[in-house]
């Protein structure tokens, strides 16, 4: 009962976008709201994983396996609640008066071309649901990210020749010790009531060819993660302030700072009918009504900047996904579909 297109956004990486209604996608729906249900469709690897990670077994109220819930009991509960509202229904008419779009996307575990290509198409909506994993609690904040590249600079020689040699490592570690009074700070203002506060840390580094040789370069990569609000400049400008002051202190320093890719928070606010109607649905149906903070980057920023409020609610916790046991229980997905439908 929906109209279903299947795109290919990438070589071997597809959209597929169904939808209950025949209206215009940048008008409104016919007799009423237009609502979208959003989950995307990849997954992490499978490397490392302690149990047959395409099994989907079912085994002590779980089911087992990579993705089950990042995301595809959110997956489930999307297909669950797309078929209860069929727009042919029991009798042949409609159960609902607005309109309901499935949006399942690719590439979210990588760069987002799948949801990229979702809003450029033009889709409006009054809200959308993007059911990643979060116990089953709504989520309408989530932090977004900055990747900062570094690259310091030094001069290779020989290990017993320290008149020589300049030492990339020791400058990159210089500066990450100096960073320590930038991490005091992110917490001396008002916390976000949903996400708290800002954080930063060092996710990679590499750099040296040898033990007996002074290193001619270090590179590393931070990541700098940010409330709804911050943008890519504001976060990226301490950083560079702290390397300009370590230049006057230690000698021979010659490295750069690069902002890399950035990703928004965004948030949703509490009083936005989608909120309330979601909250209103979870007490109808004996859940909770939980409003949390979600730390991780989601591609729900990519519809809150597109216009179309969106909030984080789905089966399963984020802290079983991309691990080594990645499970969901068989309660959050039936009362997941429940409550969305």
């Amino acid at each position: 009962g929906y109209d279903v297109e299947v795109h290919e956004v990438e070589a071997g990486r597809f959209n597929v976008v169904a939808r209950s209604g025949d209206g215009p996608v940048d008008g409104e729906p016919a007799g009423g709201r237009r609502l979208i249900l959003n989950g995307h469709l990849d997954t992490v690897g499978v490397e490392g994983m302690a149990d047959d990670p395409f099994a989907g077994d079912l085994r002590d109220g779980m089911v087992w396996g990579r993705g089950a819930c990042d995301m595809k009991g959110g997956l489930a509960i999307i297909l669950a609640t797309a078929a209860a509202l069929s727009p042919r229904g029991k009798d042949g008419s409609a159960p609902s008066p607005g309109e309901l779009v499935v949006a399942l996307t690719a590439d979210e575990e990588h760069a987002s071309v799948g949801m990229q290509r979702f809003v450029e198409t033009g889709w409006r909506a009054h809200g959308a649901v993007v059911c990643e994993p979060t116990s089953l609690t709504v989520m309408p904040a989530h932090k977004g990210f900055l990747w900062i590249d570094g690259t310091f600079r030094g001069r290779a020689a020989h290990g017993s020749r320290p008149e020589k040699g300049v030492d990339a490592i020791l400058h990159a570690g210089q500066f990450l010790a100096a960073l320590m009074d930038l991490e005091t700070d992110l917490t001396l203002g008002e916390p976000h009531p949903l996400l708290a506060f800002p954080s930063f840390h060092a996710g990679t580094i590499e750099g040296g060819t040898a033990p007996s040789v002074y290193p001619a370069e270090c590179r590393l990569v931070l990541e700098r993660r940010t409330l709804p609000g911050e943008g890519a400049e504001d976060a990226f400008r301490p950083f560079a302030e702290v390397l300009g002051s370590l230049r006057h202190s230690v000698e021979d320093l010659d490295a750069t700072l690069e902002p890399g890719l950035f990703r928004p928070g965004t948030e949703v606010p509490l009083e936005d009918p989608l909120v309330r109607t979601l909250l209103a649905a979870m007490e109808g149906e004996g859940v909770a009504p939980n409003v949390e903070g979600m730390t991780a980057w989601v591609d729900a920023a990519f519809l809150n900047e597109a216009g179309i409020p969106a909030v984080c609610f789905g089966p399963g916790s984020i802290a079983q996904a991309h691990s080594a046991q990645e499970w969901v229980p068989v309660d959050d997905l039936e009362t997941g579909a429940r409550v969305l439908t």
